[in-house]
């Protein structure tokens, strides 16, 4: 039904954003982490990951044709989605000098996860802000169609 298209495009910005809050969330918990999968026999630190958004509607022609065909389905958008989490490769390991850790190579160093909890901080308040402009914009939308209910008495 077109006239709950706008609450469903809100619905999916506030799912997607929920996710990228739980994955900040695991980066942070892992901020220590030095066995994070084991990669051809040997434990490797956990790697940051981030989530990659895509509008669930992906092809610009389509919404070309929508908007010259003025049919009564005037939403412009279906929303956005989840594309992937992928794991952030390009961002060394912190080398850190622990000589009694029980992962430290010959030297002494130990490889620390490539988190960066200053990064993750404002990722996560970038989210939490967003998060929140979409649950107000679900219920501004919510009081809009509630008054238009009202006008029908």
């Amino acid at each position: 039904m077109a006239i709950f298209s706008s609450m469903n495009t809100t619905a999916s910005a506030l799912t997607a954003q929920r996710l990228r809050m739980d994955v900040i969330s695991s980066n942070m918990a892992n901020v220590d982490t030095t066995r994070g999968e084991k990669v051809n026999g040997e434990w490797v630190p956990y790697q940051r990951k981030s989530v990659v958004f895509q509008p669930k509607e992906a092809r610009f022609s389509s919404f070309l044709n929508q908007a010259m065909n003025r049919s009564e389905d005037h939403s412009i958008g279906n929303g956005v989605g989840v594309a992937r989490i992928e794991k952030d490769t390009e961002t060394p390991y912190k080398m850190v000098f622990d000589p009694e850790h029980p992962d430290a190579n010959g030297d002494g160093y130990v490889q620390l996860p490539n988190v960066d909890p200053l990064r993750e901080m404002v990722d996560l308040i970038s989210a939490t802000r967003s998060y929140e402009a979409n649950v107000t914009v679900f219920n501004a939308n919510k009081s809009m169609l509630m008054k238009s209910l009202e006008i029908g008495k």
